[in-house]
């Protein structure tokens, strides 16, 4: 028995055909494994390892993946399995930095239906939902939306409004987020914790489908979203206690050349200060597109400092996919 096949939900939390208003077989059949070889000398590769696993879900006809970017990032190889066993090498195709979506091309015929995408936007908090993994019924998840809400991650990355679920699926990179009508309407992310009831319990953050529409054309002819890339200081920040604090500096990025040093509290951007790491991450946005320079006010052992940085594109620090 296969590693994926070797768990599987209760039945009672998996999703039965004569309980939902759609092809739950086909749904099944269209989200595949991903499966993605890093280089160990990859930038990203000491902080999301070099053997990435994770689902993706087939999005069009000519068998185009959608899944989360993280998961092919910095890829050399990449194969994806069918819920029927198939395996078909793929092509990391686009990463947009900025939702975090990732698309893969597969290299051959890829035996997979497709889903049809719905809107995140139509979803009310309460409203039933199914996270689909690969492997069918056995990988698969009744859930409900419990919030939607803004989401900050310590990577320098704001979702507007995100999707949160639970009960949570314990493999979340990539899952298909279904709606009560089969439609997909977020790609799974994270794994975090969220009050509900005064209680914290672990729930599933989805990127909604909405962020993909208007940057599809744009991650296929680019490889990249259509925006101008983003001011990246390379510094990992958590908010604890409502203070600032830097947790770990990208080796060679823009805060370490300047100087920035793990455990450095941030209190403003520009001379204004700033709460929250939405906020600060927003702040540092307004500036410009990557390579202006970001005015830090920073707090180190009592001492106030001020740390000019001059920012990069996170994409020039990353393995470019080679051509097939």
């Amino acid at each position: 028995m296969s590693e994926e096949q070797a768990w599987a939900f209760p039945e009672s939390v998996q999703p039965k055909a004569g309980q939902t208003q759609f092809d739950l077989e086909r749904a099944f059949d269209a989200v595949v494994l991903v499966r993605a070889e890093i280089p160990e000398d990859a930038y990203s590769a000491a902080t999301l390892g070099t053997e990435r696993g994770g689902y993706g879900a087939v999005i069009r006809e000519d068998g185009l993946v959608l899944t989360i970017g993280y998961l092919i990032n910095e890829a050399t190889q990449i194969w994806l399995t069918t819920n029927r066993g198939v395996s078909v090498a793929g092509y990391p195709l686009a990463y947009d930095q900025a939702t975090g979506f990732g698309l893969i091309q597969p290299l051959g015929k890829l035996p997979a239906p497709h889903l049809s995408r719905g809107l995140a936007s139509d979803v009310k908090v309460g409203d039933s939902a199914f996270a689909i993994g690969h492997g069918g019924r056995a990988h698969s998840l009744r859930t409900r939306v419990i919030a939607k809400h803004e989401f900050a991650g310590p990577w320098e990355y704001v979702l507007d409004e995100a999707l949160f679920t639970a009960p949570a699926h314990p493999q979340w990179g990539g899952a298909a987020l279904l709606d009560a009508q089969g439609n997909l309407i977020g790609t799974g992310s994270l794994l975090v914790q969220q009050e509900v009831n005064g209680e914290p319990i672990h729930v599933n953050m989805f990127v909604p489908i909405d962020l993909l529409n208007p940057i599809l054309d744009a991650m296929l002819k680019t490889g990249s979203g259509p925006h101008p890339p983003r001011p990246w200081l390379g510094m990992r920040t958590q908010d604890p206690g409502g203070k600032l604090i830097v947790d770990r500096l990208s080796p060679g990025g823009p805060a370490s050349r300047a100087g920035v040093k793990s455990g450095d509290q941030v209190l403003g951007v520009g001379g204004a200060g700033v709460q929250g790491l939405a906020e600060f991450f927003r702040a540092v946005w307004r500036l410009g597109a990557a390579g202006v320079e970001v005015p830090l006010t920073l707090s180190r052992g009592g001492d106030v400092l001020h740390v000019t940085i001059k920012s990069a594109d996170r994409n020039d620090f990353l393995r470019k996919p080679k051509l097939h």
